[in-house]
């Protein structure tokens, strides 16, 4: 392996799966530290390697309550990774680069273009430079919106240590919290600051930089010239808002009179939290009412939307709003019998449109296969749904549960490190990462055309 990589200059792609593996190894041997921990007790090391995993993958998924685990060392740490996994391996990378005054090499802008997802190199330092004070600039906006709450509960300096990593864990759609309770968000239920801040960070954070770059700049009073908006950004907000709208009128259908979620609240917190739970089950993993006790609907709904994720070239995960949004289009072309598939008054390539079929496949069979994995492993100890819904849950990089983390066995917790990690980096980008990079032949071979049924 080592011989052929010294051959071979490492390709943009596979930098970015390296990068993500060595940020996850390290944060793993700092929170196997004792400092790490409040108690000074080594917590196992596979517990660590979940926790670093899922705080690089902005996943969110917990063998225990962080608050009531780490020290202020490990606190820290996690806050680190969660923002390191936000970002990106290459962003994190160029932008320590740019401030040392390095200059970026052709290898060094591919490898940043790969990170967001763009074709060209024109541009792309500029973007990731954008990106960075986006990032920062609302995490910021976050902070001092949640401070407003939680200096008051807590005091100064641990107020505002909540506020800033809260904001950094909504906006990251990482789902980790560090109060010293097991509920996570559930006192704030009925907290309109709180949850309505929490909310707009995940969703800014989801939408994606390419998009929230563009709003802002249309927004900006400097930028006076009215320029339309992209096809891209037009199909990611209107698939984000008929999620997150959709997602709330059902979860409030179906929780609405369930004394376990909703039952007990009153008309205004109940639609609160039915737009929270919309909002968070789109990769962010915060909660405000309890996931173990909705209705099977309700789980079912939430896994779907788990696997859908958030938008491309973000800090979410799943198989992302614009490959749904294809495939909508696809289905409407095949109905009316139509060769082109198009959006919005604009054709879709067929590459897109085969990239997107492979990426919907590629997440149902992971899905259903670590499914059966874990049904396999944990026997009857725990039901189908609960292990589903964490195996979305995993895939997705969302971090919602049913309570069975803990609980379950290393060989399980290695499964659900896999899943979030192929959720993170997508499982399309490391497939290909790795094909690009070991590959001898990557000729497109065009072979006789062969007919079969369908149907």
């Amino acid at each position: 392996m080592e011989r052929v990589l010294k051959k071979r200059k490492l390709k943009p792609g596979f930098k970015i799966i390296l990068g993500f593996l060595a940020i996850i190894t390290i944060g793993a041997l700092l929170l196997h530290l004792p400092i790490a921990t409040i108690d000074h007790e080594q917590v196992p090391f596979i517990d660590c390697l979940f926790t670093s995993a899922s705080a690089v993958c902005v996943t969110g998924l917990t063998i225990f309550p962080p608050g009531l685990t780490f020290s202020s060392f490990g606190q820290t740490v996690l806050l680190i990774l969660i923002q390191l996994g936000g970002l990106g391996f290459m962003t994190a990378t160029s932008m320590v680069l740019l401030i040392i005054g390095k200059k970026f090499s052709l290898h060094d802008r591919m490898a940043i273009s790969s990170s967001f997802g763009e074709e060209g190199l024109h541009g792309v330092i500029r973007l990731m430079r954008n990106a960075v004070i986006v990032t920062f600039s609302v995490e910021t906006l976050g902070s001092i919106l949640l401070s407003f709450r939680f200096i008051p509960q807590f005091g100064f300096s641990k107020g505002i240590w909540y506020s800033v990593f809260h904001s950094v864990s909504a906006f990251c759609n990482a789902g980790f919290d560090v109060l010293n309770v097991t509920d996570n968000l559930a006192s704030y239920s009925s907290d309109p600051l709180v949850a309505l801040t929490i909310c707009g960070l995940i969703i800014m954070g989801g939408l994606g930089f390419l998009v929230v770059i563009e709003l802002t700049k249309r927004m900006s009073r400097i930028n006076k010239k009215r320029t339309l908006i992209s096809m891209h950004t037009k199909v990611v907000l209107s698939v984000t808002a008929i999620l997150i709208f959709g997602g709330m009128f059902l979860f409030c259908l179906f929780e609405w009179n369930n004394e376990g979620t909703l039952g007990n609240m009153n008309t205004g917190d109940k639609l609160l939290n039915g737009f929270f739970q919309s909002v968070t089950t789109r990769t962010a993993g915060f909660s405000t009412i309890n996931q173990d006790k909705m209705l099977s609907a309700s789980k079912l709904l939430s896994m779907i939307l788990m696997v859908i994720g958030a938008s491309p070239a973000g800090t979410g995960g799943g198989f992302k709003t614009t490959t749904l949004a294809v495939m909508f289009a696809l289905f409407i072309s095949v109905i009316r019998g139509k060769r082109n598939v198009s959006l919005f008054k604009r054709s879709i390539s067929k590459q897109t449109v085969n990239r997107s079929l492979a990426l919907i496949l590629m997440m149902l069979a992971g899905v259903i296969t670590l499914s059966v994995a874990l049904c396999a492993i944990e026997g009857p100890k725990f039901t189908m749904d609960e292990l589903m819904f964490e195996v979305c849950s995993a895939f997705g990089t969302v971090g919602l549960s049913c309570g069975i983390t803990g609980g379950l066995t290393s060989a399980s917790k290695i499964l659900l490190i896999l899943a979030m990690f192929f959720g993170r980096v997508g499982m399309l980008s490391i497939l290909t990462g790795v094909n690009e990079q070991f590959s001898k032949n990557n000729s497109d071979m065009q072979y006789p055309e062969g007919k079969i049924l369908i149907g």
